[in-house]
């Protein structure tokens, strides 16, 4: 089946049709690790988990590549700010190296709670500081480049299709310039390829160049790890649609001039996840984690349901309320795909009537990743009293290897919580008869064999209860 997917550059929907047969490079913007991811943040990494699970369903053998920047970024994608690593390592007093790891670590994690697969090639930038170095240097040897201050800039001049993918008109920007630009620019556009100390009298990370000793600009990256593990040309480019003007901009201008050709054939966005008081902010402290939604009793996947079921090219406001809404949806397929399993413990070969549903959930899968189509799907097929359990199963559990809510493994979990509760209250049972025959030893042996699990024994007068410790 054909995928039709939004292209950024071009603006329109459009069939995918891979550079190599039966193969698809795939380019997500990963994090840059110098804080805890917020759930806006979260919000790319899952769309591209689904592409890439729809990619793989459909035939494709994904290379999947995203970095990890863990080398300073500045807090204006225009080169401007303060530098995000040493920011954060004054805070909590640490170095900048042990925050990169620490973060990446807390990042991984968090992308395992959602169900979101690791990507095949996860690059850092300190691993690859050589490649930038090379891609610069070519740059330079083509004419795209200048010094001033200290600092090599790309010259945007030179690159007649600057901003094209981004709509840019170069007057307009020119005349809306702020107060305060740098002055060491040609033009307003150009960005920095490589800092020399000249930017930051403490700079931690710095390695030897060509230029002198320093860091590379934060564009030059991406487009110096894609290019080594997925060659000059490649499918898919990913990321937030916050990425348009400036940074996915500034990375077509530098990849296309080094590598002469064109870079990337589909740019795939996503909207971004709102509060009722606006965009989420790192630096304004207005954001929450998914360590925030775990700790008020949610479940990760409570919060990728919530995902799905907004398009991804749409802005999604998140309030508790949303997530409650999500929770009770998930929770209830939970609890039906475990009452199906009660009826039949396996799953069948899909019939007629079931390949009607697989092919329309794949339809709506391959019209631009629609999400909140698949999920109706599942909602519908439980309602059809025309398929057996055995036929729903089979199409639920093939649905949700595409949509990676994990319904199965929550609804066996869920089978499992019901016989461990039964167990428990069969002990607390055994307990309170053993204190009525003053079997007191008994008595004692079970509450500590509990405890032992786990379960904490609470006495009251209206009778004995038990929670998790």
């Amino acid at each position: 089946m054909e995928m039709q997917l939004y292209n950024t550059d071009g603006r329109e929907a459009q069939t995918f049709k891979p550079i190599e047969e039966g193969k698809a490079g795939l380019y997500c913007c990963g994090p840059t690790v110098y804080n805890y991811a917020h759930i806006g943040n979260m919000r790319p990494y899952t769309i591209q988990d689904v592409l890439k699970r729809a990619l793989t369903y459909f035939g494709y053998d994904v290379n999947h590549v995203m970095n990890i920047t863990d080398v300073g970024h500045l807090t204006d994608d225009g080169d401007e700010g303060e530098d995000k690593m040493i920011k954060a390592a004054r805070e909590k007093g640490m170095s900048v190296w042990d925050i990169a790891r620490f973060f990446e670590d807390a990042f991984w994690k968090d992308l395992e709670r959602l169900n979101i697969s690791r990507p095949t090639v996860s690059c850092r930038a300190t691993d690859h500081i050589q490649d930038m170095i090379d891609m610069i240097s070519t740059l330079e040897e083509k004419g795209y480049t200048y010094i001033s201050g200290g600092n090599v800039y790309f010259d945007t001049s030179k690159f007649p299709e600057y901003g094209k993918m981004a709509l840019l008109d170069r007057q307009e920007l020119k005349e809306g310039a702020r107060v305060g630009v740098d002055e060491n620019k040609r033009n307003y556009t150009d960005f920095v390829l490589w800092f020399t100390k000249s930017k930051f009298e403490n700079q931690a990370m710095v390695w030897d160049s060509p230029w002198g000793k320093g860091y590379p600009g934060w564009h030059i990256e991406c487009s110096a790890m894609s290019s080594k593990y997925l060659g000059p040309h490649f499918d898919f480019h990913c990321g937030g649609i916050d990425h348009v003007p400036v940074h996915h901009t500034n990375e077509i201008a530098q990849s296309e001039a080094a590598n002469g050709c064109k870079w990337v054939n589909y740019w795939v966005h996503n909207e971004f996840i709102l509060m009722k008081t606006g965009k989420m902010s790192k630096s304004k402290g207005n954001f929450l984690t998914i360590q925030s939604l775990v700790d008020e009793g949610y479940d990760a996947l409570d919060y990728r349901y919530l995902l799905l079921g907004g398009h991804y090219r749409s802005q999604l406001v998140f309030s508790w309320e949303s997530l409650d809404g999500a929770r009770s949806a998930r929770e209830s397929l939970v609890r039906k795909i475990k009452a199906l399993l009660e009826e039949s413990q396996a799953a069948a070969e899909l019939n007629e009537k079931a390949l009607v549903y697989m092919k329309d959930f794949e339809q709506h899968l391959a019209d631009d990743l629609n999400t909140p189509r698949c999920l109706a799907d599942i909602w519908s097929l439980l309602k059809d009293k025309e398929l057996g359990a055995d036929q729903k199963l089979a199409l639920i559990f093939k649905m949700d290897g595409l949509l990676g809510l994990k319904l199965e493994e929550e609804a066996s979990r869920e089978e499992e919580k019901v016989s461990l509760d039964g167990e428990i209250e069969a002990l607390i049972e055994e307990r309170n008869q053993a204190r009525k025959d003053k079997n007191f030893a008994r008595s004692d042996e079970i509450r500590d064999e509990l405890l032992a699990r786990g379960i904490k024994i609470i006495d009251t007068p209206q009778g004995t209860t038990w929670e998790k410790v």
